[in-house]
């Protein structure tokens, strides 16, 4: 599976979120400043190429749809964060989440949960 870029995966984030939909309906769940039409089309088109996103046309409106999971996606690339900057130590990982993201008493007690079973 190919890497996304930024511009993708927040296109790709959007997809996930609406299921199935034409550029304009993707235009319309952007936050703040819409880019144009023509980019976002752009940007979905290249997710078709990459195999991440499929069509179905009706005339000349295209509906996406994607043909990855969100968690498919979220697994293949926390594999590679795993691989590329922690030598693929899962305890590395979670130590530096520990240290790093201020975890509550309920988050670590969730975490000894599942290293429990």
């Amino acid at each position: 599976m190919q890497k996304l870029t930024k511009a993708e995966e927040d296109v790709m984030h959007l997809i996930w979120e609406i299921g199935r939909g034409t550029v304009s309906d993707l235009l319309e769940k952007f936050e703040g400043e819409k880019p144009p039409h023509s980019t976002v089309s752009s940007v979905v088109r290249i997710l078709e190429k990459k195999g991440f996103v499929g069509h179905k046309a009706y005339g000349k409106t295209h509906e996406y749809f994607p043909l990855i999971s969100k968690d498919d996606y979220g697994r293949r690339s926390l594999g590679d964060v795993l691989r590329n900057y922690f030598d693929g130590s899962v305890t590395r990982l979670v130590s530096h989440l520990a240290e790093t993201e201020n975890l509550n008493k309920e988050e670590v007690d969730e975490l000894m949960r599942i290293l429990d079973k």
